[in-house]
C-alpha cells in the first residue's frame, strides 16, 4: 500500500484518562456526549468513534447531517447521534429513519419534521436550541410557546428530547457577565416552558469549558469537544482548575494525538546560501537541513516559516525559510545522526521534548481547535495505546 506523507497517532490510554477526569467533573450520571464534528476536531471521525466507545462514550454530537452519517458508520455500539448544526430539508427522512436526534431553532424546521415524520409513521427526536443571548442559531423567545405547543399537539410523532442553549464564549472570564445573562434566561425560559407540565428528556447548556469550570451550567448532558481531546479550552479555565484543586500545577488532561513524519532529505549549505523560496533565510554559517515532505496543504501552517520547531531523535530542529505547500526545511547541523527516512515529530513527544499543540498557537494566532480541524483528513490515523 502507498503511504502518505505524514501520519497521526490516537492514543486509546490518553482518551480514556481524559474521559475519566471529566467525567469526575460532571458527575456519573449525566450524559457525556462527544462532540465529533470538524472530522472530530481533526482526530478523524472513522477512528476516534470506535475509540471512544472503547472508553464507554454512547453519545455523540455533529454540526451537520453528513457528519452523523460518518459517525453511523463508524460506530461499534449502536451510539446516538446529534445534529447541532445544519439539517437540509432533503436529509430530514434519512435522519428520522435512524433515529438521529437534532437542533430545532425556528418553526419552519420543527413543522417539516412533523410532515416527514408522519409520513414515515416514525417520531423526529428534538432538542428545541433557545436563544439566550449568543445569538446565533436559537429559537426567538416570542416562538417558544408557540414551540412547545406544537410538540404538544404533535406528539405522536414528535420526541421532546432536549431543551439546550449554547453559550457566546464562556471560554474567556472577560465574557462570564454575558454567560450569567444567558444562563438565568435559560433558567427563566425553561420553568416558563414547563409551567403547562410539557417537559423535555433532558437539558443541557455545557461544553468542554462550562463543564469543566462552571458546575452550574451542568445538567443532563454535556457536549464535551476540546477537553477530551486533552486540549484545555483557554489559558483562564485551566488557571480556574488550579484554583479549584489548590494545586500550582497539574496535568490531569493529555493529549490525544501525535502527528509525524519523516526526513525526507538531507544536504549540506555553505555560509551566505539561501535556503528554499526567496531570501528569509540566509545562512550565517556552513549547516546541515533536512527537507520533510509536508507542508501548508497538509496542515502545516505557512505561519511557522522561521519559527516552528520539530522533533528528530528527541531534540529539537527550528524550520528555515518558507513553509512550502509541500515541503519544509529544518536546521540538523547539530543532530549529526540524522538521516533520510528518520522519523519527525511535529506535534507530541520525543524521548525527553515535546512539542505541544499551544506552542503552535504562540506562533500563528490559531487557537487549538483551529490547527488540529485543519490538519487533512487524507493523513491516516490509527489508534495506539
Amino acid at each position: 500500500m502507498v503511504r502518505h506523507s505524514s501520519r497521526i497517532e490516537l492514543s486509546l490510554s490518553a482518551l480514556n484518562k481524559n474521559i475519566r477526569f471529566i467525567r469526575e467533573k460532571t458527575g456519573p450520571d449525566v450524559i457525556f456526549s462527544s462532540v465529533v464534528k470538524a472530522n472530530a476536531f481533526g482526530h478523524g471521525i472513522d477512528p476516534f468513534v470506535p475509540m471512544a466507545e472503547k472508553c464507554g462514550i454512547r453519545h455523540f454530537s455533529v454540526a451537520s447531517s453528513y457528519e452523523a452519517y460518518e459517525v453511523i458508520s463508524a460506530r461499534k455500539a449502536g451510539s446516538h447521534v446529534m445534529i447541532m448544526g445544519i439539517l437540509y430539508d432533503s436529509d430530514l427522512e434519512w435522519v428520522i429513519e435512524n433515529e438521529v436526534e437534532f437542533f430545532v431553532y425556528d418553526l419552519q424546521r420543527l413543522e417539516k419534521a412533523r410532515d416527514v415524520a408522519r409520513k414515515m409513521g416514525k417520531k423526529a427526536i428534538v432538542h428545541l436550541e433557545i436563544e439566550t443571548g449568543g445569538n446565533r442559531t436559537g429559537l426567538p423567545e416570542a416562538e417558544l410557546g408557540k414551540a412547545v405547543r406544537f410538540i404538544s399537539r404533535n406528539g405522536d410523532c414528535i420526541t421532546y428530547a432536549g431543551f439546550c442553549t449554547h453559550f457566546a464564549g464562556i471560554e474567556s472570564l472577560a465574557n462570564q457577565f454575558r454567560v450569567n445573562r444567558q444562563l438565568n434566561k435559560f433558567s427563566e425560559l425553561y420553568a416558563r416552558s414547563t409551567k403547562n407540565g410539557v417537559k423535555p428528556l433532558l437539558r443541557h447548556t455545557a461544553s468542554s469549558a462550562a463543564a469543566l469550570a462552571f458546575p452550574e451550567t451542568v445538567m443532563d448532558l454535556v457536549r464535551v469537544g476540546t477537553s477530551q481531546f486533552g486540549l484545555w479550552p483557554s489559558p483562564d479555565i485551566y488557571n480556574l482548575h488550579l484554583q479549584h484543586t489548590g494545586n500550582v500545577k497539574d496535568s490531569p488532561l493529555t493529549r490525544v494525538l501525535t502527528w509525524k513524519t519523516d526526513i525526507m532529505h538531507v544536504k549540506n549549505i555553505k555560509k551566505d546560501e539561501f535556503v528554499g523560496y526567496g531570501t528569509s533565510y540566509q545562512a550565517e554559517h556552513d549547516m546541515t537541513i533536512a527537507v520533510l515532505p509536508i507542508g501548508y496543504s497538509n496542515g502545516y501552517p505557512r505561519a511557522l516559516s522561521n519559527k516552528g520547531e520539530v522533533l528528530i531523535h528527541g531534540k529539537k530542529a527550528p524550520v528555515i525559510g518558507l513553509v512550502n505547500m509541500n515541503v519544509f526545511m529544518v536546521d540538523i547541523t547539530s543532530i549529526p545522526q540524522a538521516r533520510p527516512g528518520d522519523e519527525v515529530v511535529l506535534i507530541g513527544r520525543q524521548k525527553k521534548n515535546d512539542i505541544t499543540i499551544r506552542s503552535f498557537s504562540e506562533f500563528t494566532n490559531l487557537i487549538n481547535n483551529e490547527l488540529v480541524s485543519r490538519l487533512p483528513a487524507a493523513i491516516p490515523r490509527s489508534e495506539v495505546r
